[in-house]
């Protein structure tokens, strides 16, 4: 987490479950990270418990990369620690942020405000030209993963109907991007709300 202070008119006293979900180079590390200091909060990023895992089991990045290509049994452990992530923080009438591509879904309607971020291509290739990954296989990966988490839990990951907020961010600067959010945030009026999208859970 940064260790500046956010601008006062960007501090909300607000103890609400926020997540964040995109592809990589969509921005959400840097939103995630603005979000919890306005919020005054922590997070927990997937990519972090990602690399958590990797480290446990002795691999580099690249190594797990290509386990979770022959076995669930990584996908569904790293989705196991978000949903228990999710279990804890849904129930703790305190602030926090839960990134990952599968946040949304896996918080479910523990969640208070899910937000999607997302880009063109062409642009999310070149925030992650100096990334571990090719952009090539980063592609692919997607790809990969899209179809994984339709076989296993039976999420349309095109389905955007379960975020509150989808941000493009190939139009706004991370700047701007973190206005819209927090707006939305601190807009957001509990007595006023009719409803989000329902999400069932799933078993993992």
């Amino acid at each position: 987490m940064s260790g500046t202070s956010p601008e006062p008119d960007r501090r909300i006293d607000r103890n609400l479950f926020v997540t964040v979900s995109g592809p990589p180079g969509c921005g959400a590390t840097t939103l995630v990270e603005g979000i919890a200091e306005a919020l005054d909060c922590g997070y927990v990023s997937g990519g972090e418990l990602f690399r958590e895992i990797a480290a446990e089991r002795d691999m580099s990045l690249s190594q797990l990369i290509a386990e979770t290509g022959e076995s669930e049994e990584i996908d569904r452990a790293l989705d196991r620690r978000l949903r228990r992530i999710a279990e804890k923080w849904g129930a703790a009438n305190k602030a926090f942020v839960l990134e990952s591509r599968l946040a949304g879904w896996i918080a479910g309607n523990r969640a208070d405000i899910r937000i999607w971020l997302d880009a063109p291509d062409e642009v999310r290739a070149d925030r992650t030209a100096e990334r571990e990954e090719m952009t090539s296989e980063m592609q692919v990966r997607e790809v990969i993963e899209e179809q994984r988490y339709k076989s296993y839990y039976g999420i349309d990951l095109s389905d955007r109907s379960i975020y509150d907020l989808v941000v493009n961010t190939g139009r706004w600067d991370a700047e701007a991007t973190l206005d819209l959010a927090l707006t939305g945030i601190k807009g957001y009026d509990v007595d006023a709300d009719e409803g989000a999208f329902d999400t069932p859970d799933f078993e993992i």
